[in-house]
């Protein structure tokens, strides 16, 4: 009897030993991401002292007047130019890192991203034809378009590879292969054609925030939140996911239901994530990855690591884009690659070991 009450006592303190170093992470890493986004604000064309970007935030945020200490310019620059970029790209972030985690452990896939099951190319294909439209349309209708476009590529994948009520992981994956394939080749027809709208065209299949404004953070905000919340939820669904789809089941998990909801909420967000800035790469596999290298597989800590982790560093990707070259603006799926491909390379070299 005593050595199984020190059994469950051992238990719980090494359960909770384990939850409070999660949380120390969890806040060590919003902190961090505070502090970029303020550093990120202060950097531009017009440098603004950080310490300013901290008065003027917090004064807003707290509704104190701090009109008659800071130049109107300021609140300008801040809140109706950086600000709305800086939260578009933390969403993005945040979006194809969450949805990279979990295609990762669902695919039981290293290799899985969000644009696996052909949401990028059915985004891109959306958006060409918004931009050889013949008419004049406004610009919000290249981001619908990209959006349905996205939506409507992976439902037919989905519908591709079901059997039934199974649908087969292989088969999903090769499904999305090949219709992304067909898209891509369909995109790449109509990028010869378009004539001298062909720049355009390809800085946004690049990607750029350089449209970002408080209208599309408000559009494409509950979609990405609402996704990201489903995902989060099925962390430790995903946990037991990583045993066997047999074994998920007798545990008493509803696989087939727990990738239907999973593929369904990454979709949306990864497509709310794409349509409005275009598709970028690596996010949606590098963090997930240095993630779970660092901090181990548990999705309860993954996935929300991986979403502050995501929102950091395309903050910073984007920072880089636009002041690197300034006022020439840099692609940010440019940077993403130079960055994140020596970065996971180098993180992967140093610990070298199993990260499934």
């Amino acid at each position: 009897m005593a050595d199984n009450v020190d059994n469950l006592t051992s238990k719980y303190t090494m359960y909770r030993r384990r939850w409070i170093k999660a949380a120390i992470a969890i806040g060590i890493a919003v902190f961090v991401l505070i502090v970029i986004m303020a550093w990120s604000s202060a950097i531009g064309s017009t440098d603004i002292p950080v310490s300013d970007v901290f008065n003027i935030y917090l004064s807003k945020l707290f509704t104190l007047n701090s009109d008659n200490i800071y130049p109107l310019s300021m609140y300008t620059i801040l809140f109706d130019i950086r600000l709305p970029r800086i939260l578009m790209a933390g969403l993005v972030g945040a979006a194809l890192a969450v949805a990279g985690a979990a295609y990762q452990g669902m695919f039981h896939n290293p290799l899985a991203d969000p644009y696996l099951t052909g949401v990028s190319q059915g985004a891109a294909l959306g958006a060409v034809i918004g931009f050889l439209i013949p008419v004049a349309i406004p610009y919000i209708y290249i981001p619908l378009l990209a959006f349905i476009g996205a939506i409507l590529c992976v439902m037919t994948v989905f519908f591709i590879a079901r059997t039934g009520k199974v649908v087969p992981i292989t088969t999903l994956i090769l499904g999305g292969v090949a219709v992304g394939a067909f898209l891509s080749s369909i995109t790449s027809y109509l990028i010869t054609v378009s004539g001298n709208k062909v720049h355009n065209i390809l800085f946004w299949l690049l990607g750029t925030f350089s449209m970002a404004d408080w209208g599309s953070v408000a559009i494409i905000a509950p979609y990405i939140v609402g996704g990201i919340i489903v995902i989060m939820v099925f962390a430790r669904p995903l946990n037991i996911m990583q045993l066997d789809e047999e074994q998920a089941q007798q545990l008493g998990i509803n696989v087939e239901r727990v990738k239907l909801v999973i593929l369904l909420a990454a979709t949306i967000s990864t497509a709310a994530a794409v349509c409005f800035c275009g598709t970028i790469g690596f996010v949606g596999i590098i963090v997930p990855h240095a993630i779970r290298i660092i901090f181990g597989p548990d999705h309860r800590l993954l996935l929300p690591m991986s979403m502050l982790t995501g929102a950091g560093f395309l903050i910073l990707a984007d920072t880089a884009s636009r002041t690197l070259l300034s006022p020439t603006e840099i692609p940010v799926g440019v940077i993403t690659a130079l960055i994140g491909a020596p970065f996971f390379l180098y993180v992967l070299r140093k610990r070298k070991q199993a990260i499934f």
